[in-house]
């Protein structure tokens, strides 16, 4: 892996963490879905403007399409929405440990569906993964967390691993600007409609507020996506996932310093066990790969 890759990799890493404390700020003072409709709408027509003066096309392919949609559908509408909706009531350090075991839900629904063998590596790293997640999310509830949003924030983590599973086929083609503001679009819509069916739009202005969304619109919303697919499609889906492995300790240090959250020593035990388990099945796919001729 070339130092490019690296470096997008850590990086990408970073902008993903740092996305649970800046959306706990806003969760205090804004509604959750309406929120998300105008990062979403935002950044996607940022995203598609730029895309047109460079001369991307937004007509695509059908596969292209349907993989823009469900992308848009699962990481946005459903993993966003979820998690966004959660950190009204739980810590960001808590919604992202349980949003890092996404890359072992890959490995479980590609072995459960798509047939994909697992080593003993893969094997023991599955279950440490999810061990040091559930250590903490037991230590937690135990603490009055609610066990409800935990729910959900797990179901989001489901739908952001199907959304993984499609970023390989939407990331082809020359079109990448393009296909992150369509997807983020994507999400906006669906959003949209449920802000306006259920949420009233009573915001609480502050600057730490403000602050928050402009950061969201335009770091994690923008800049982290589009690395993403970069990423992916510069060295494959599995090596850009073993970066992955990161996002416990960063988005738990991260809200520590922003946020002032309390990191316990069952906090960090269990982001250790769960930052191990999460590198031993990406480890393991490396090594699977390596010998496929």
């Amino acid at each position: 892996m070339d130092k490019r890759a690296i470096a997008m990799g850590v990086a990408f890493s970073i902008m993903w963490s740092s996305a649970f404390a800046t959306a706990r700020i806003l969760m205090t003072g804004a509604p959750p879905f309406l929120t998300l409709t105008a990062r979403f709408a935002i950044s996607g027509l940022i995203a598609v403007l730029i895309a047109r003066a460079l001369g991307q096309s937004w007509r695509l392919d059908r596969q292209t399409a349907r993989s823009v949609i469900i992308f848009g559908m699962c990481q946005n509408a459903l993993y966003l929405g979820l998690n966004f909706l959660a950190m009204q009531k739980i810590e960001a350090s808590l919604a992202a440990i349980v949003a890092s075991a996404m890359p072992l839900l890959v490995a479980l629904l590609s072995w459960a569906f798509r047939g994909e063998r697992m080593g003993a590596l893969g094997v023991a790293g599955l279950i440490a993964g999810f061990a040091g997640v559930a250590l903490v999310m037991g230590s937690r509830i135990s603490g009055g967390a609610d066990g409800a949003m935990v729910l959900a924030c797990i179901v989001g983590a489901g739908a952001l691993a199907v959304a993984t599973l499609t970023v390989g086929s939407a990331s082809k083609g020359g079109n990448l600007l393009m296909i992150v503001g369509l997807q983020m679009w994507v999400g906006a819509a669906a959003l949209g409609i449920v802000s306006a069916l259920f949420e009233t739009p009573v915001i609480q202005h502050s600057p730490a507020l403000w602050a928050a969304f402009v950061y969201q619109l335009l770091i994690p919303g923008l800049t982290a996506t589009l690395i993403w697919f970069a990423l992916v499609g510069r060295i494959g889906a599995i090596k850009a996932s073993a970066f992955h492995f990161l996002n416990p300790a960063f988005g738990v240090i991260i809200a520590a310093l922003l946020l002032g959250e309390h990191i316990g020593p069952v906090d960090i035990l269990g982001v250790v066990v769960a930052a191990l388990g999460i590198l031993a099945v990406q480890l393991s796919k490396l090594h699977k790969t390596a010998f496929i001729p």
